[in-house]
């Protein structure tokens, strides 16, 4: 059962939290705006009418793959798919930080960890071609200690090797770090990990998704919640 108040939770604690790893998409930062842009662009490149921003916003966290499918209402099996995605990915990297931004609330939470000395990084399904350069246009202060994309492990979210990967980066176990994400396969990861998670339900989340059913620690509403649920889990620890 999720909890979205400290007091609430019966998992045991770490003595010390030393990292708070995000999801990227829909958790830390707020992306979609630059794909609303870039799948629009390839709708009417094709002749196609354009999406809802709202419609392209809860597909984002899946990925180009899945923002083909939703844009033209084909699968991979499609002849056209590929040469589709392609072309999207080409989109976006030349539209990767127009629009993009932290969500709201996310420097300030950044900044209370760096306060107490707590590091944060990266574990995200976005590739280090597009993630590594959009990070380095935002310029994040304080800088990630770790930024784990699917090209630096053999297998995928939910697979837990991003954050076993991230620890090892950090110094810590996992079980010394926080992981927030905007879908069940972050959840997955970090339980499979060990880490403590927290869902970020302001994030993309999917009209038939059920966030309940992903066996969260914790539920974060808002970047006001999140920062919440971070500050009385390093208080209790």
């Amino acid at each position: 059962m999720l909890n979205n108040a400290f007091q609430e939770s019966t998992r045991p604690l770490a003595t010390t939290i030393r990292a708070v790893i995000f999801d990227l998409d829909g958790t830390l930062l707020d992306t979609a705006p630059d794909f609303v842009v870039v799948v629009n662009q390839l709708l009417t490149e094709n002749q196609q009418p354009t999406l809802a921003p709202e419609t392209i916003r809860t597909t984002v966290s899946n990925g180009a793959r899945a923002l083909v499918s939703l844009a033209f209402g084909i699968d991979e099996k499609d002849p056209d798919f590929e040469p589709l995605r392609q072309r999207l990915l080409d989109l976006y990297a030349d539209h990767l930080a127009v629009h993009t931004q932290p969500f709201p609330g996310i420097q300030e939470l950044l900044n209370d960890l760096d306060a107490r000395g707590i590091v944060w990084g990266l574990a995200t399904n976005k590739p280090a071609v597009y993630a590594e350069p959009l990070m380095e246009a935002l310029a994040m202060q304080p800088e990630p200690v770790t930024v784990i994309c699917p090209d630096h492990v053999a297998e995928r979210k939910p697979h837990p090797e991003s954050l076993l990967l991230a620890a090892k980066h950090v110094g810590c176990v996992p079980e010394e770090m926080i992981y927030v994400g905007d879908h069940k396969r972050d959840i997955d990861c970090g339980r499979r990990a060990g880490a403590i998670t927290i869902a970020a339900g302001y994030g993309y989340i999917e009209p038939e998704d059920d966030i309940t059913t992903w066996q969260a620690d914790y539920r974060a509403d808002s970047v006001a919640e999140l920062r919440t649920i971070i500050e009385q889990i390093l208080e209790a620890g």
